[in-house]
């Protein structure tokens, strides 16, 4: 059973939906040249999934293209259904740093055959998760950098004031389709910038003021 806990405080949250989103960066559409969605586009991992600071990143066997995705992790607090926009910062208990682990031929074979492709998303280590700071310490969650380096090269760097979908319009709009609860964790779409990982890779991943990542690859 895996939990977070917020930073500087004895809450301890136990792990229950990790909702995504996809295309939420417009230059991150562009260089997979996906089409601009009319909607957020939303998937989902299992908590089995994620993996924290200094567990290994095992990419399974049956590919041999994965993509990392550095994304800014939202932990939701307080429980709530069809939550308005003004009010939906209310339900964040903390923040963090994620990185969005793709298979991304296996993606990209079930796309062409119209199938689901929630095994290239959700495989055991595919979403590596930080620490989590108090949603009070953020001033402004539409203005932080996301960085990632792969073995000391800089390769995602963005900002979340580039979103398409704000952090307050992603939890209204998933609380209408999905009733969020404390546990929960939202991650909120990648930068452009993403790219492959392989065996004996180090990857560091960072959201200054709000949490890092150093992982290696098994």
């Amino acid at each position: 059973m895996k939990t977070i806990t917020i930073s500087g405080t004895d809450k301890e949250f136990q792990i229950g939906k990790i909702l995504c989103i996809a295309r939420n960066y417009v230059d991150h559409i562009k260089e997979l040249s996906n089409e601009m969605p009319q909607a957020p586009v939303v998937f989902m991992k299992p908590a089995t999934s994620v993996i924290f600071q200094g567990e290994p990143i095992i990419i399974p066997i049956h590919s041999s293209d994965c993509h990392h995705e550095a994304e800014l992790a939202i932990l939701i607090g307080k429980p709530g259904k069809d939550i308005p926009a003004a009010k939906a910062l209310e339900h964040i208990a903390g923040y963090g740093m994620a990185i969005d682990l793709t298979l991304r031929d296996v993606q990209a074979e079930l796309k062409k055959k119209g199938l689901p492709w929630d095994i290239a998303k959700g495989f055991d280590t595919a979403c590596p998760l930080s620490g989590f700071v108090a949603a009070a310490t953020v001033a402004d969650p539409q203005n932080l950098q996301i960085r990632l380096s792969v073995n000391g090269q800089l390769r995602q760097d963005g900002n979340t004031s580039l979103m398409i979908h704000s952090v307050a319009a992603m939890i209204s709009y998933m609380s209408g389709i999905f009733t969020l609860e404390a546990g929960d964790v939202i991650l909120t779409g990648t930068p452009a910038g993403v790219g492959p990982i392989k065996s004996g890779d180090s990857i560091e991943a960072e959201i200054p003021g709000v949490g890092q990542l150093q992982l290696k690859v098994a």
